[in-house]
């Protein structure tokens, strides 16, 4: 791979075999050394990188073979400088470690990756605290403002299983998220398509959908009440009149911002969700002390890449959350 940033002339990129299944953007960021993230999501949001002569999405997956067109690609002397400044070297709290993976206790706040006005994120901060490691690769993703369980790969053999499970659904994820009212302990499946779309400014949204929509995916979440909460006396009460429901969410498949979206369009949005909340209450909560979305990524089953076995990782709420939940009353 590259070392010095890439000249300013077309380039065209086949796909080994070691780079089967991965990520457009995780390839091209992987390539393109020394480019902004969010240059390289900007050339693909664009069109101008062509997949076999097609046009081909971020999230899409390369496969052997593939011939990839990358236009021209001039760095600014900004980005240049970017370049030559990496992130700033992070550890994170570890759930797990091992030859072959490691599992950490993502904060909410930070982006796993850096991209789309985001100088850095996670994946960065570790390769710079860790010079030393050959091999680095997210697994998945969490939202910027969701904390909780995240993996990352060590081994190309451990990327591509732990992917493989991620895409045939086999792996058990459950979040704890707290949202508006009373819950209906009735309610436990959601299953609506949901479509994804852009608002002018470029940013990526996503709403529930009927299933005629041919650009609906299926989306399919499990819900189960946790506990039920009650305000104070005071503002968020008045809002919210019929309290907080923590659930545990398992989602069967991993949609873009599928938890926030399935809980809103079932009237219970999820407290101190930017996108898809309630506005008012969210102003209302960051005085009483939330200053995030109540979003918690809590345990992952999957089957370990090396050994075959079942393995499950838990990370409890994290502090700021716990601390808040405590100041309301149980319902």
């Amino acid at each position: 791979m590259p070392s010095q940033p890439p000249p300013a002339e077309v380039r065209l990129i086949t796909v080994d075999e070691e780079s089967a299944g991965q990520r457009l953007d995780n390839f091209l960021i992987r390539m393109l050394k020394g480019v902004p993230k969010s240059h390289i999501y900007r050339i693909i949001r664009s069109g101008e990188v062509r997949r076999n002569k097609g046009r081909v999405g971020a999230d899409d997956r390369v496969a052997p073979g593939d011939l990839l067109r990358i236009p021209p690609i001039r760095l600014s002397e900004r980005a240049e400088e970017k370049a030559a400044n990496p992130a700033p070297a992070r550890e994170f709290p570890l759930i797990h470690e091992d030859d072959a993976f490691l599992a950490i206790d993502k904060p909410a706040g930070v982006a796993v990756h850096g991209g789309s006005g985001v100088s850095f994120g996670v994946i960065e901060q570790i390769r710079q605290a860790r010079p030393q490691a050959r091999f680095l690769e997210l697994v998945h993703r969490l939202d910027r403002e969701t904390s909780g369980v995240l993996l990352i790969a060590k081994k190309k053999s451990a990327l591509k299983a732990l992917q493989d499970q991620f895409r045939e659904r086999s792996t058990g994820k459950t979040y704890l998220a707290l949202v508006k009212g009373a819950w209906p302990a009735r309610l436990k499946v959601l299953d609506q398509p949901l479509h994804k779309f852009l608002l002018p400014d470029g940013e990526r949204r996503v709403r529930v959908t009927g299933r005629e929509d041919p650009d609906g995916m299926r989306s399919v979440t499990l819900v189960k009440v946790a506990s039920r909460w009650q305000a104070s006396p005071g503002e968020p009460a008045a809002i919210s009149p019929d309290g907080f429901t923590l659930l545990e969410v398992t989602i069967k498949t991993g949609r873009t911002h599928q938890i926030r979206v399935h809980l809103a369009s079932a009237g219970h949005p999820i407290v101190g969700d930017d996108k898809y909340g309630d506005f008012e209450l969210n102003r209302q909560l960051q005085r009483s002390g939330l200053k995030r979305m109540f979003l918690h990524a809590w345990r992952l089953a999957l089957v370990h890449p090396v050994a075959a076995t079942p393995i499950e990782l838990q990370t409890e709420l994290p502090p700021e959350l716990q601390v808040w939940l405590a100041s309301l009353k149980p319902h």
